[in-house]
This record gives C-alpha cells, structure tokens and sequence, in this order.
C-alpha cells in the first residue's frame, strides 16, 4: 500500500482534538460529516466511512464524523457495537452532538449530508454552509445544485452511494497506483473500514436479498468490500451479519420511551409537526412490553407512554412503524396518532387517501383504535418503509394545514 492511512481509532481520536481546540487554534472551516437525527447504522456508520475517505484523499483536509444524537443517546444504538468492535472502536470514540460547542459560527463551519438532505433541529441553523450530500432519501430540494458531490438517489443504503461515488479513491488508498488485485490483502486500517461499510449494506437490504430495495449501486459496493475482506481469514461474514442482526433486534433492556426514540424522525409541514418511531419488533411486542411488571393492560401503558413521548416533542401526530419476522413471515405494523385537531385532520386524510395504496388492514381488531383519532394497521405494501410513508403523512398535513 503506497497510500498513506491512519487507524480509524486515531482519525477519530484527531478529528475529536480539532474539534475541541480552543477558537484561536482552530483550522477553519471546520468540515462536518453528519448523518440524519434517526442515527441509524446507515447514517452513523456513512458519517465515519465518508469522513475518513474524504480526509484521505486531496486535498486531504480534516473532516470531522458527526453522531446526530447526544452522546447519552449512543447506549440505544446496541447494533452499533459489533460493527465498532471489528475497528478496535467503542462508542467513547465517536464524537455527537454534545461534542459540538454551543458557540461554534456557522461561517466557520461546512457541511456534508450523508442519508438526509435537510439538516433539522439544532442543526438547521447550518443549512446555509452544506457544501456536498449523499443520500437515499426523497429529494427535499434544499442541497444547491452545485453541491458537489449531489448524490440524492433511490437505494438499498446511503453506504452503497458513498462506496460506489469513492470508490477510485478507495482503490487508490488500499493499492496505490498498482491495479486491485483480488490476491493482496489490504492494509489493518483499510479492513477495518471495510468491514464498517459493508454491515450498514448487509443490514439494509437483509444480505442483498430484499429485491425491492437492492439497486445496482448496491450490489457494486458490496462487491467492492467483499473483494478486499475476502483475503481476512478472521472475517466472517454470516457471522458478522448475525451479530449485528441479533444485536439490533434486541430491545429487552429498553424501556418504551427508549425504544420510541431509538430510530426516531420529526417534520413540521402548514404548523403541524409528524413524528415517526421505527421498530424492529411488532406491535404485539410493544403490548407484551407494556404489560410487563405494569398493573395496567398493555394497551393503556403502550397509549399513555407512546402520548408522553408526543407531548415531550411537541408533536401534533405520532407514528409507529414496525418491521417483524414472526415464523419468518416479514410484516409491517403502522400505528398512527392525531393528538390535536390539526393532527387528527390529516390523519384521516391520511387514511382516506392512502389506505389503498398501503394496503392498511385493521391490526388486531382494531384494539388501539378511536374513530377519527387513532389507528393502528398491518400494513401489506411490504415494500413502503418510512422513506415511503412519511411523505404520504406529510402530504396530509399539507392538506390539512390548508383546510383548518
């Protein structure tokens, strides 16, 4: 390898003593890689892969992985320790939210958008200084155009867009200027960025077998990284795959409000403000949870927490939506709250319009239902995960905004 690498441990370590220099000392711009307020394994594991990649190559200028979260926030996110473990990482090294200072100029600063296209909450009042996106996400029309690079485009992961747009700098970093051949195995810091590319891909499209959502860009980069680790004799990839899986599905040590804001994501369309929690359990899950050590039914402690967490975030609809292999059939759960009379205005917009196109059925004989207010579906249009929901949802506030 003639390229020249640092270990992910201490780019992150550089990256976190930039950041926390003191204004006098400070490169600026400061360059920030950030991921959407989900946090998912996608956006934060594309943050550090597109950080390191882009502060390798020329003009070689620091950029700093941002975890949109409070670093608190971080002990939700289970699925992320195997991946970390394989780079010799633990959460400690990330750098979130409550790294940044309070008092930092947005003149001081540039952005890079990875799996979201809008900043959101504290980090709007940065909109101005994006400077490059990648993402997979519907194109919200706020990224300039002359944003370079502008990757905003329908796929498995966000990760298999930054792969495929870098992948002749990632060549050039693993190989140098000899071609990529298959037979030599790349440097200890180069797998281990490999190996934390390749799990967001894997994890996303259930191992490039989720034929609606597997595009080619997807296909290539996982191609890419299964090439390089395919040398590493410590690398298993099923078991890599399980693990990250068995973590990610494991909500026993989380509590409801936990759970409600672990993959959580928030928009304000015509004043009235959505939220969207994302599951990996069902529905009865979330029933069998809420009775547990409660002398309450599930049902009521599932609505009075799923309400406080509404009224924490100021929200006028509250949502739901689970994913869930139960005797390895894959089903969709949708709950969907109106909790003010704009809110319930367009959920039943919602429902009118797209129950069809959803494919909505009552879930459990409606048993968390109130006519006009509150619903909860089995949703049989498999194929439509939040990306697709949240912009049917925020249509019908647009709706309803217009018609109060």
């Amino acid at each position: 390898m003639t390229a020249s690498t640092i270990s992910l441990k201490a780019f992150l370590a550089t990256a976190k003593e930039a950041l926390a220099a003191s204004p006098t000392q400070r490169s600026l711009p400061l360059t920030f890689v950030v991921g959407n307020e989900s946090a998912d394994l996608d956006s934060l594991c594309s943050a550090i892969v597109l950080a390191y990649l882009r502060s390798h190559i020329a003009p070689r200028r620091l950029h700093i992985p941002l975890s949109n979260l409070p670093r608190e926030d971080l002990a939700l996110r289970i699925e992320l320790g195997p991946v970390l473990a394989k780079a010799d990482l633990d959460a400690s090294d990330l750098i979130t939210l409550s790294d940044l200072p309070q008092t930092l100029d947005p003149n001081d600063t540039e952005w890079v958008l990875v799996d979201h296209n809008v900043l959101t909450g504290d980090l709007r009042r940065y909109e101005s200084r994006v400077i490059s996106c990648i993402d997979h996400h519907v194109d919200e029309g706020v990224v300039a155009m002359q944003a370079a690079p502008r990757v905003i485009e329908t796929c498995g992961s966000c990760m298999s867009l930054i792969v495929d747009a870098y992948a002749d700098a990632w060549r050039a970093l693993a190989h140098g200027n000899q071609p990529a051949i298959s037979t030599k195995r790349i440097s200890s810091d180069l797998n281990q960025l490999a190996q934390i590319a390749l799990a967001p891909i894997l994890i996303d499209t259930i191992k490039l077998t989720a034929t609606a959502k597997v595009r080619p860009k997807d296909t290539r980069a996982a191609a890419l990284l299964e090439t390089e680790l395919m040398h590493d004799p410590a690398f298993d990839q099923g078991a890599y795959y399980d693990a990250v899986t068995a973590a990610k599905e494991d909500m026993s040590r989380l509590t409801l409000r936990d759970i409600l804001r672990k993959d959580y994501k928030e928009w304000e369309n015509a004043g009235i403000k959505l939220g969207v929690s994302c599951a990996v359990q069902n529905l009865d899950f979330f029933l069998e949870k809420a009775a547990a050590g409660s002398k309450g039914s599930g049902e009521d402690v599932l609505l009075r927490a799923l309400q406080a967490w509404a009224e924490e975030q100021g929200l006028d609809i509250a949502a739901i939506m689970t994913t869930s292999n139960p005797g390895g059939e894959f089903q969709r759960h949708l709950l969907v709250w109106g909790l003010t009379a704009s809110g319930r205005k367009a959920v039943q917009r919602f429902t009118e319009d797209t129950a069809d196109t959803l494919k909505l059925t009552p879930w459990n004989d409606g048993i968390l239902d109130e006519q006009g207010v509150r619903y909860a579906w089995r949703q049989l249009a498999l194929d439509s995960s939040r990306k697709q929901v949240a912009p049917l949802l925020r249509d019908a506030m647009k709706w309803a905004g217009a018609n109060l």
